[in-house]
Parts: structure tokens; C-alpha cells; sequence
């Protein structure tokens, strides 16, 4: 009961990733690599903000951190012309350095008897600690659907959806392509850069090492979210992060939990879990080719 509980958790914090990366790879229509340097960015700011005694200003400036994250690449994308997955690397490799830098030159920070924003909200709701913790995760994931949802309906929000959908044409309608391109990769890095604060709250500490892989398991996460949510709304878009999450982490924790895989073949289990959703959309395509070829045989 407590490993499905906390793969829950897990599943609607990471969920923020997913849903950070639909929106530079599926909105966007932009492979931006940056991920993994701003998810520890995310963390080390808030790590080092809860040790400060300021857990609630940890979630703003880890907010702020990514969003910084994604301007940088931005920037080197638009105004220096450089290509969008060199980009992500460069601010990726750069962050490593700014990463250290922030947690003190350590490339471990614990929040060992730290108030973090779990114990400062978790402590004031009338039910056991697991739970308020599933609530308050829910909530961060409940605040950001909804304010995303809002945000795609505005102006702003529409050219940023234009530009991943058609990027010439939107050039052509006068349309400012790299502010807006900028706008969109900044709140994609920001919801990472939470994510990783939130998952630094949740397990106690923050290390450099803690983004490896976050791209591609963030990206799993999108696209078994779609296997079952077909619609390509930004709502249907968030709600499919959220699926794909929940369900990658009860995976992964299944599989743990059998007892076959010892310890320290998680990377292992991860990255075929990861691979079998990436294959997906394969599994799809050569289903439907198949179909099609019956269909003409018969015909």
C-alpha cells in the first residue's frame, strides 16, 4: 500500500516535468534539451531557499531558475541562430557549473530536519502525513492544468501554439516568432525547474546527479499519456502528463516490487520501461499498415 502510494506521488510531481516537455516538444514543435540541467537548477534553489527558512519563496525562485534556464536557450536559439538541440546542450552544460555554484560548491545538500514546503502545509491538513503529501502534489498539478489551460487561450498563448504548428507562416502573418518562442521555452524550463524542487522537498535532498535521464523519462511520460488520451487539446495535452506519469511510476514500482531486479538494476528497469513507450507510437503505425494490407488483400 505505501510503495502505490508514494509512486502516486511521484507520478503527479513528475507529472510537472511531462508537462514541461510537451510543451517545447509537442506545442512548440522544439527539441530542447535544456531539461535536465534545469530540473537540478530546480532543486538546488529550493533546497538552498528551505535551508534559509523560506520554503514558500523556494517554489518562486525555483519557478524563476528554469524560467532564467530557458531564456538562455532561447536566446542562443533565436538571436545567436543556433540550432535548437546544440542549444539545449550548451545551457545544460553550462547549468552543471551554476548548479554547483548555488549549492555551494556541494554536490549534495540534504534537508535533514529542513522545513519544507510538505511539512509546512502538510502539517495543517487533518489526515495522515502520506496523504497531505498526495494532496499538496495534487493541488501544484491541479494550479498549473488550470493556469496552463487559461494561459493557451490568450493571445500570447495562441502564437506560441501557431508558431509549433506552422513556424513560416506564422513569420509571414508579422507574428514576433522569437519573443514568443522565448515566452514558450521559459515556462516549459520553469514547470521543470519546480518539478525538480518539489521532488528535492519530497526526497529530502538535492544531488547534481538527479536530472540524468529526466528528458527521457519525462518524454515517456507524454507519450503514454497520449496512447490513451487521443485528443490534442492543451487540456487533453496535460491531462495525458499526467496519465503517462502516474502509470510509468506504478510501473517502475511494480517491477521493483516483485523482487526479480535486485536494487541496483532500476537504471536498467528505467530505461526499458522508457524504451517499450517510446515504441508506441512504432507499435501503431505497423498496426495499422498491417491492418490496411488485410483490408486491401480482401478487397
Amino acid at each position: 500500500m505505501s510503495l502505490a502510494i508514494g509512486s502516486l506521488q511521484l507520478g503527479l510531481i513528475y507529472s510537472l516535468i511531462a508537462m514541461g516537455i510537451y510543451i517545447s516538444f509537442r506545442v512548440l514543435n522544439t527539441p530542447d534539451l535544456t531539461a535536465e540541467g534545469s530540473f537540478v537548477f530546480g532543486m538546488a534553489v529550493m533546497t538552498i531557499s528551505a535551508v534559509n527558512g523560506h520554503p514558500v519563496l523556494g517554489i518562486l525562485l525555483s519557478l524563476l531558475a528554469g524560467g532564467l534556464a530557458g531564456l538562455v536557450t532561447a536566446l542562443l536559439q533565436t538571436k545567436l541562430r543556433i540550432p535548437a538541440i546544440l542549444s539545449g546542450i550548451l545551457t545544460m552544460t553550462g547549468l552543471y557549473t551554476i548548479n554547483l555554484m548555488v549549492m555551494q560548491g556541494s554536490s549534495n545538500l540534504t534537508l535533514l530536519g529542513v522545513t519544507t514546503i510538505f511539512d509546512l502545509l502538510g502539517g495543517r491538513l487533518p489526515m495522515d502525513f502520506d496523504m497531505a503529501k498526495i494532496v499538496i502534489s495534487l493541488t501544484f498539478v491541479v494550479i498549473a492544468i488550470v493556469v496552463l489551460v487559461l494561459f493557451f487561450k490568450t493571445n500570447s498563448g495562441l502564437c506560441i501554439r501557431a508558431i509549433g504548428d506552422n513556424e513560416m507562416m506564422a513569420r509571414s502573418s508579422s507574428m514576433s516568432v522569437d519573443r514568443y518562442k522565448i515566452l514558450g521555452l521559459m515556462i516549459s524550463n520553469g514547470l521543470i525547474a519546480l518539478c525538480g524542487g518539489l521532488v528535492a522537498c519530497d526526497q529530502g535532498y538535492a544531488d547534481m546527479t538527479s536530472g540524468a535521464g529526466m528528458l527521457v523519462v519525462g518524454l515517456a511520460a507524454v507519450i503514454i499519456g497520449e496512447a490513451f488520451i487521443r485528443r490534442r487539446t492543451i487540456l487533453a495535452g496535460m491531462l495525458s502528463c499526467l496519465l503517462g506519469s502516474v502509470i510509468y511510476r506504478f510501473i517502475l514500482a511494480l517491477a521493483i516490487s516483485t523482487r526479480i531486479f535486485p536494487a541496483y538494476a532500476m537504471k536498467l528497469l528505467s530505461a526499458v520501461i522508457v524504451t517499450i513507450a517510446l515504441s508506441i507510437p512504432a507499435y501503431q503505425y505497423y498496426k495499422e499498415n498491417y491492418q490496411l494490407k488485410k483490408r486491401n488483400r480482401h478487397a
